[in-house]
């Protein structure tokens, strides 16, 4: 018997549930979020689109989790609800789903471009290039 979503697996329908509650979290949080996400990942602005979407089942990865609790500030219960999900949708894969990733922020300025579009694509770029640097500090280190 086929699931209503994915393939008929049966972790197709609590990663499309997860998948909801981080769509859904994102949606109430300040438009920033998803671009702030995407740096913290070191992706890009669509593999959060990608991990939203409950149509495609392309599992979260384990080691993503705890930097997506620290940006997206989830509720206990959103906390709790996508735990739930994604323990159910792969057993034994969270370790230790409550571990904090350690992060700083760095404050850069930058002119304002007096273009929502110029300002939006700078601070993207910002985040593109901080990521690169964390992945290659991470893999000299």
């Amino acid at each position: 018997m086929k699931d209503d979503v994915g393939d008929g697996m049966p972790g197709d329908k609590n990663v499309a549930e997860y998948k909801v509650i981080l769509r859904r979290v994102l949606d109430n949080r300040p438009s920033g979020t998803r671009l702030k996400l995407a740096a913290a990942l070191g992706k890009n602005r669509s593999f959060i689109s990608q991990i939203t979407n409950p149509a495609y089942l392309v599992p979260i990865p384990a080691k993503h989790v705890a930097v997506i609790f620290e940006i997206c500030h989830l509720s206990s219960a959103e906390r709790s609800a996508f735990l739930d999900a994604y323990g159910r949708a792969h057993p034994g894969r969270l370790r230790a789903p409550h571990r904090e990733a350690r992060t700083r922020i760095i404050s850069v300025t930058v002119p304002e471009l007096g273009d929502d579009k110029k300002n939006r694509a700078l601070e993207q770029l910002i985040a593109d290039f901080a990521a690169q640097l964390t992945r290659f500090a991470e893999s000299v280190g």
